[in-house]
């Protein structure tokens, strides 16, 4: 499966709640960071239970996946009923089917401030 084909299967596998699946799809070795949070999950078995514990109530619906060789870019929206809309846009890297290396930037849709002195150059979008 080359990159674009393993990051899209890696987010239905997750929206799936298929944990056993999305652990086949990421190396035992592989290095996840969220830089947003400041953390770094290290192994399959860590990532994987990161995911599978996160508190329930949420969907992926992925907007786009763009790939080259063995990296792959990935923007995917996660409603979270009663806690509000997440964005992500990952970086991954896969290396013989498998997820080895991804940094993902987390964000809630509308969460940061819209700095007043912007006011005059941009227009505000909708949530």
């Amino acid at each position: 499966m080359d990159a674009s084909g393993v990051v899209e299967a890696l987010w239905d596998r997750m929206q799936a709640r298929d944990w056993d699946g999305l652990a086949e799809l990421v190396a035992e070795d592989a290095v996840v960071e969220w830089p947003v949070s400041g953390e770094r999950i290290v192994g399959r078995k860590n990532y994987v239970a990161v995911n599978r514990e996160y508190p329930e109530g949420w969907s992926i619906r992925v907007l786009r996946i763009v790939a080259n060789g063995d990296r792959a870019v990935s923007e995917v929206e996660v409603p979270h009923e009663g806690i509000g809309v997440f964005r992500a846009v990952s970086f991954w890297t896969v290396r013989e089917g498998r997820i080895v290396r991804g940094t993902e930037y987390w964000t809630g849709l509308g969460t940061d401030p819209r700095p007043e002195w912007r006011a005059a150059y941009v227009e505000p979008m909708e949530a």
